[in-house]
């Protein structure tokens, strides 16, 4: 057998055993020669520095002239700002020998330090110290040198001096640049939102047109008094006031002063006397013709938008916290944009990616694997698949986001409709308050007002813009809510809105109010279809059902002039009059659903369905969204819905047949559920107070405006009564044995029993306990309200 030998290997080769590598160590023994000449392989590189230094100090000896009068220039050019060239080109060497990883966030560090470099020259520009260096004389030049005196020796030159100042800054510290960005904007805001620019206009527009000669009228040529309404100043002085008396008159005289005291002005109203042309229309201060002889409020009367208040920039911290929060969980994201609304702001993050990698050991051309320096096999990364992070990841992250941001809840609209984005909804540290008269004021609440005649202004969204809706288009709505969560509010904008914007001859309003407290304020405008606000819940059926008689009527009339609807009546020549709108506002449901179900959910669904084209349209509002309360029936014929804070997710299910609701954070916060949308929006409800509503309310009771109220329907109350009466003098034999079995099987009977066991209306059960109480049957009890019942011996036989 061979004998196994150990070999000792080779100098720069790779001892396996040692884990050495490169040549063999020498001893101190060694002579000099062979130290030389191992350190010579060693460290190549001190000896080419050492060269190096040899070469330049010979060059210097041969070219001493040329070098000095090249330094003359460098400092003729650069000034003392040549020691900072030295630095930076030093540094730069010094960069490149540690071979960096060129990043973005390097090379814009590496550009703002350049140009931090000509901008100290530009600084350093503005001193001439009568200092010299050879020939260069710095009070000539500049401590900056050529360069630095061109940077800021004209105005074009300081101009740039700055922007390079600026953008390295900038370039340094991108982060603190962007947030004094942002704080820059919010004061701008701030001082626009003072109306300081519009209020400084108007005073110069003023200072000049007092400056401009007045022109002499005419009075020969002008024989009649001019009927074109005008504002009065007061209104530009302060806002009105809530007494009737002090609202501004039209100037347009008319001769109905039989009721005014002598000596008192006279009552003026908007009217066309006899003398003036027949096209004559006279412009409002609202932009409506005044050619119905009515005047609509003007916005004043409501109050300006509050102040912005100006909040601490922390959108970027949050944003921050959002992308650690998801990172320390292992989901990749970013944040792409931010909005920022008055009650919440949301961040729209866009998932990254989950990179599923493997490690590859490196080969070589012979496709052998290649070792490094320390004996080990070289290896790379390579990537084995690509896939976007699960929107599920993100939403099953809420309660960790709310406990990062120590938010009290969060809601989380996965994805963003239109956007590819996951929107991340956190509560501000501070609301603002949402005005009526701001979203009114905003370009798309006018626009919809161009549209239609039913706009109505809901409030601001999550970015901020105001939001308009047309009731028309719904063409119903449902609000549904825990109690104080802003639903009461919310009729009353809506009430407001269209009280603005419409006459009583282009809007009826049917107002239904269960509680009794909530429209009391509206009970003597001339808008209302009868002659009250009904509050008594047994003569709701019998409301209802006159509505459905006008919508009939109205079906009839359009059959015999071939039209379809109200739009087309009111634009027919055949049409001697235009019909109005009429909105039916119920603000309790629960209350109806409970007295009297089946009527009231029938005669619902009867207007929801059929009442569009004849323009007659539903509110409804309840604080108790159960199944038995919002019916599938009634959610069926009521597309448009808005859903405020409720205290569980099966009532968010039961308005808007999804979660969130749950979420929202009350006082006005809500979702609203548009017929052409998938997905609820998130808006802040405009507020309306109890002041700015009685100002409208009397603005419309004005005694100025009392001729011209129109007529109450009350008819036909009166003809579903009739009718009532008619039915029940038929039916009076079964009906009537029905109610007296009835009166066997309760100790009382009341009106509303009768009316829930006979599925009747108000008037008939009335008319049915009068006859059991004619008959002896029942006894009228001390409250009133009900009947005790009287059942003799005969009678409990006979139903035996």
């Amino acid at each position: 057998m061979p004998v196994k030998t150990r070999s000792r290997p080779r100098s720069g080769a790779v001892s396996y055993r040692s884990g050495r590598t490169g040549p063999r160590r020498v001893s101190r023994r060694s002579s000099p020669l062979t130290r030389l000449t191992h350190s010579a392989r060693v460290r190549p590189r001190y000896w080419l520095g050492g060269a190096a230094l040899l070469a330049l100090a010979v060059a210097i000896l041969l070219l001493r002239p040329t070098i000095i009068d090249g330094f003359e220039e460098a400092v003729s050019l650069f000034g003392l700002g040549l020691a900072l060239l030295a630095v930076a080109i030093a540094a730069d060497v010094r960069l490149a020998l540690r071979r960096p990883a060129l990043t973005r966030t390097f090379w814009r560090t590496w550009a703002g330090l350049h140009l931090t470099f000509f901008f100290v020259l530009g600084l350093a520009a503005f001193f001439k110290p009568g200092w010299q260096i050879g020939d260069v004389s710095f009070s000539e030049v500049s401590a900056g040198g050529d360069l630095g005196r061109q940077l800021a020796g004209s105005v074009l030159g300081i101009l740039g001096w700055l922007a390079i100042g600026l953008a390295s800054v900038s370039l340094i510290y991108p982060q603190s640049i962007r947030l004094a960005g942002h704080g820059s904007l919010a004061s701008l805001r701030y001082t626009v939102s003072l109306r300081i620019p519009q209020r400084l206009a108007g005073v110069f527009l003023s200072f000049f047109t007092a400056l401009l000669p007045k022109v002499e009228e005419e009075t020969e040529a002008i024989k009649e008094p001019t009927y074109i309404p005008q504002w009065d100043e007061k209104w530009e002085e302060s806002p009105p006031a809530a007494e009737p008396e002090e609202f501004p008159d039209s100037p347009v005289a008319t001769e109905e002063t039989t009721d005014q005291e002598e000596g008192a002005e006279p009552v003026l109203a908007v009217g066309r006397p006899e003398e003036e042309p027949a096209n004559f229309q006279p412009a409002l201060p609202m932009g409506r013709p005044a050619g119905n002889r009515w005047e609509l409020p003007p916005l004043k009367l409501l109050t300006e938008a509050a102040e912005i208040e100006l909040r601490p920039v922390d959108n970027e911290i949050k944003a921050k916290l959002i992308v650690d929060t998801l990172a320390s969980f292992g989901v990749n994201a970013r944040v792409v944009n931010i909005n920022q609304g008055p009650t919440i702001t949301q961040f729209g993050i866009e998932p990254g990616w989950e990179t599923k990698t493997r490690a590859v050991a490196v080969r070589d051309e012979k496709g052998r694997p290649t070792y490094d320096r320390d004996g080990k096999p070289k290896m790379h990364t390579e990537v084995v698949s690509r896939t976007r992070v699960r929107v599920s990841r993100i939403t099953g992250l809420a309660n960790d986001l709310s406990l990062a941001l120590a938010a009290p809840t969060i809601r989380i609209e996965a994805p963003v409709p239109g956007k590819p984005v996951v929107g991340i909804e956190v509560p501000n540290n501070t609301a603002s308050l949402v005005a009526l008269r701001g979203v009114i004021e905003h370009t798309a609440f006018q626009k919809t007002v161009a549209r239609t005649t039913l706009a109505i202004g809901l409030g601001k969204g999550v970015s901020g813009e105001s939001i308009a809706a047309d009731l028309a288009k719904m063409p119903h709505l449902l609000v549904a809510g825990a109690t104080g969560s802003g639903k009461s509010v919310c009729i009353n904008s809506i009430i407001v809105s269209l009280l603005l914007h419409n006459t009583p001859e282009q809007l009826r309003l049917v107002l239904i109010d269960p509680k009794r407290v909530e429209m009391t304020a509206l009970a003597h405008i001339p808008h209302l279809a009868f002659s009250r606000v009904i509050t008594d819940i047994e003569e709701v059926p019998g409301v209802l059902q006159a509505v459905i008689h006008e919508m009939d009527s109205r079906y009839r009339r359009f059959a015999s002039m071939g039209v379809r609807n109200i739009e087309a009546h009111n634009k027919s020549p055949r049409a001697t009059h235009e019909l109005p709108y009429w909105v039916v506002i119920i603000d309790e449901l629960a209350d109806l659903m409970m007295s009297a179900p089946y009527q009231v959910e029938r005669q619902i669904c009867r207007l929801a369905q059929l009442a569009r084209a004849t323009g007659i349209h539903l509110v409804i509002a309840t604080q108790r969204p159960s199944v038995d309360v919002v019916t599938g029936l009634i959610k069926a014929n009521f597309p448009t819905r808005i859903a405020f804070a409720v205290s569980s997710q099966v009532d968010s299910r039961t308005i808007i047949d999804g979660a969130g609701a749950e979420k929202l954070l009350g006082r006005g916060d809500m979702l609203f559920m548009p017929t052409d949308a998938s997905k609820p929006r998130r808006l802040q409800g405009s507020f309306v107070s109890d002041q700015e509503l009685e100002r409208v309310v009397d603005w419309w009771t004005n005694d100025r405006f009392r001729h011209l109220r129109p007529e109450a329907m009350d008819h036909l109350l009166q003809e579903v009564q009739a009718e009532e009466d008619t039915g029940s003098a038929t039916e009076d034999d079964s009906l009537y044995e029905s109610a007296k079995e009835l009166a066997t099987q309760h100790a009382r009977i009341s009106t509303s029993l009768l009316q829930r066991r006979l599925h009747i209306g108000y008037p008939r059960a009335a008319r049915l306990v009068d006859m059991l109480e004619e008959e002896g049957v029942v006894s009228a009890s001390e409250g009133g309200q009900s009947r005790q019942v009287l059942i003799t011996q005969d009678d409990t036989e006979q139903f035996e």
